[in-house]
Formats: C-alpha cells, sequence, structure tokens
C-alpha cells in the first residue's frame, strides 16, 4: 500500500512536470523591494506585492526591535487567553481610524481571516454567493462554512441578482476580492452592497490588494466612499503595508460575533506583538506619507503607457498588472527570458488562474523608478514578440 502511494504521488509530480505545472521557490538572500537578490544578481523586482515599499522600512524595522524588547518574540497564547497585548490592542483602534469602521480585530493571516468569517456567519443553514475569480481562502471559507455555495460569473452583478434572488436560505453572503489578484480588475462593490442590502445579507470584501493602494491607501471602500453595517471588511498587512496578518473591520457587533466564533481566531497563537506594533507603523506612515500611493499609480501610468505603445493593452488601474499569454509552459518560458535580462516578472499558471489563461503577472511599487519600469515594460513587449515569431 505505502509503495502505491508514493506511486501515485510520483505519477501526480510526473504529470505537474509534463503540463508546466510544477512551482520551484527562489532563495531571495536581500530585503524585499524595488531590486531583490537571488544567486548574487541583482533583479528589478515585479514579483511583490510590497506596493508602497513598506517591507523593508526603517520605521518598521524599529517599531518591530521597539516591541520586541518590550514584549518579546512570540505571543505565547491565544488572544482569548493571554496573547492579546496592548501592542494588539492598539493596532486594531489604529485600523479602525484609519478605514473609519466602528471596530477591527488583528487576525493571523488573510486566509485565516477569511476562513473565520465565512465559517462563522454561514452555516447549513446559509448561502454563500462568491465571485467565480475570488482568492482561493474565500472558496475555502465558503466550503469550509458547510453552507450551498453558488458561483457567479466574474463581476456580474445581475447573475448575483438572479441567484440570490432564487434563494431560500435564512442567512446569505456575498463574498468577493476588492480587487482580483490575478487581474488586478475592482468588483463592483457599490452594486454588491446594494444586493445585500435588499436581501438582508452580509457583503464580505476582502481588499488584500486595495488597501495600500486605492482611495488614497486606505482602499476599496475609501475608493467608493462606502459604509454598511453588513460590510465585513478585510484588510492584509503582508501587502502594501509591509508586514504580516491581517484585520478585519466592521460593526462592533459583528467583530465580537468573530472574536466569539472564528475558530481560526479563538483556537491560533495570536500574531507576534512585534508584527501589530509594525501594522500601528504601516498605517501611520501612508498616513504621514500620500506622495507614496501617488508615486505607486505614477508607476502603474508609466507601465501601461510604455506597454501600449508597443501594442499590449492591459485594463488594470491597480498596481496587478497581467499580460496574457495562454499557454503555460511558454509563459514560463518568457518569464525566464525576462530574468535572463534583471527582471524578475513571474509566470502565472493554472490552479492560481483558468486553463487557457497562463500570463505574467507585474506588480508595481512605489519603489520601483520610472527609468527601470519603463525598461522592464519594453523588455516584456520584445519578449512577447520574440514568443509570437517562434
Amino acid at each position: 500500500m505505502a509503495d502505491a502511494s508514493r506511486a501515485r504521488l510520483a505519477r501526480g509530480l510526473e504529470r505537474l512536470d509534463r503540463d508546466g505545472l510544477r512551482r520551484r521557490r527562489r532563495v531571495i538572500d536581500s530585503p524585499q523591494g524595488p531590486t531583490v537578490v537571488e544567486n548574487g544578481r541583482t533583479l528589478a523586482n515585479f514579483a511583490s506585492n510590497d506596493y508602497l515599499g513598506l517591507a523593508n522600512h526603517p520605521r518598521l524595522a524599529r517599531a518591530a526591535t521597539e516591541a520586541i524588547a518590550r514584549y518579546g518574540v512570540g505571543a505565547g497564547a491565544s488572544p482569548l487567553v493571554a496573547g492579546h497585548t496592548r501592542a494588539h490592542e492598539e493596532a486594531e483602534a489604529a485600523f479602525a481610524r484609519f478605514t473609519g469602521l466602528e471596530r477591527a480585530l488583528l487576525m493571523p493571516s488573510g486566509y485565516a481571516a477569511n476562513l473565520g468569517i465565512l465559517a462563522s456567519f454561514a452555516d447549513r443553514h446559509a448561502a454563500v454567493f462568491a465571485d467565480r475569480l475570488d482568492h482561493a481562502c474565500l472558496v475555502d471559507g465558503a466550503l469550509l462554512s458547510r453552507a450551498d455555495f453558488h458561483r457567479y460569473p466574474h463581476g456580474d452583478a445581475d447573475a448575483l441578482a438572479r441567484a440570490l434572488a432564487a434563494s431560500a436560505a435564512e442567512v446569505k453572503v456575498i463574498a468577493t476580492d476588492a480587487v482580483f489578484s490575478m487581474d488586478g480588475d475592482v468588483a463592483p462593490l457599490p452594486a454588491l452592497l446594494d444586493l445585500a442590502e435588499r436581501h438582508d445579507g452580509w457583503l464580505v470584501v476582502d481588499d488584500a490588494h486595495g488597501i495600500g493602494v486605492l482611495g488614497g491607501g486606505r482602499g476599496s471602500l475609501a475608493h467608493f466612499g462606502m459604509a454598511s453595517p453588513r460590510i465585513l471588511y478585510m484588510a492584509t498587512l503582508g501587502k502594501a503595508l509591509g508586514g504580516y496578518g491581517a484585520f478585519v473591520a466592521g460593526h462592533p457587533d459583528a467583530i465580537e460575533w468573530l472574536l466569539q466564533r472564528a475558530r481560526t481566531y479563538v483556537f491560533s497563537t495570536a500574531l507576534p506583538p512585534a508584527l501589530a506594533a509594525c501594522a500601528t507603523e504601516a498605517l501611520a506612515i501612508v498616513e504621514e506619507e500620500p506622495a507614496r500611493v501617488r508615486a505607486l499609480h505614477e508607476r502603474i501610468a508609466a507601465l501601461r503607457a510604455e506597454l501600449g505603445r508597443g501594442g499590449i493593452e492591459t485594463a488594470s488601474q491597480t498596481a496587478i498588472q497581467p499580460i496574457p499569454v495562454g499557454d503555460p509552459e511558454r509563459a514560463v518560458a518568457i518569464a525566464r527570458r525576462l530574468h535572463d535580462r534583471g527582471f524578475l516578472v513571474p509566470a502565472i499558471r493554472p490552479p492560481t488562474v483558468p486553463v487557457g489563461t497562463s500570463r505574467l503577472r507585474a506588480s508595481l511599487s512605489a519603489g520601483h523608478d520610472e527609468a527601470t519600469v519603463i525598461a522592464c515594460a519594453r523588455a516584456i513587449v520584445e519578449e512577447l514578440a520574440l514568443d509570437a515569431g517562434r
């Protein structure tokens, strides 16, 4: 039996190799930033989600060092036992102020946050309605909840309206990315909120790629000028905010319910206090330095303009810029040639994206200089043209 099990794994790995879908990790020998060092080579980094250039900011490093000196390294317990420190309390208050929401809860990760939200707000008597391109953590949270699970076509509020009207579930939850992580487009959040209100439901917004980028840095709700007690708003700390962990914010009763019932919160050791302190400091930097967000959008515009001059049109207005390729092996080959030219632009393949939609995914940062952005765009245009001529 053991031999048969190992053989099954070996066949699965062979299939991944045959289909061009096996992933391999890079070993980075430097902090995250507009450049990284890999095997002694310095590469222009268009693979990171460090949108505001905060992952290696000295103020975050100082906040972490001071918190370690005060609280130690690990939290040592779950938040409801003895792991919730003053650093966690201050971070939650800071995020609530930053977003204009009433209360916030600090979670171990964005994945854990979304699992906790959906599994505690939906059950067998509920229905979850998720965008077809939602992140895996929203899908997994819906499955974990054991609710009826419906996927509506990407961005199609009319299809969602029909599905909601046909549902007899006692509780209805709409779950969506705010900025879709592989396409960079923005969900029609006002229309989704209108549907949640009309159907007495909840709207779960995953703003992992919108916080720090949209709404002057305050996120997708600020971008649309939205507020409602029906919104459960999740934002990660590991992307534009430079650290690790996540916040969930919303109406005080909703947050209290999560604190009491979200298993990923109740049964997880609290986030290290140093990371909570980093979160507070990152929010302060975004507020104090609005030029960072402006610089990011200037780099986005520069990349899109240069790609456009080369005949590649991108619709995304956010830091995520997808360049369609189609075949996974071709995407990997183009990414490899870009790497040889000094640009780290990852190839994204199934199951992260649907079959037939493999792509390059260029991520912009406020830390990039315009000349490097333009050079990267030109290299992408040249490599795509070379690939088309083969």
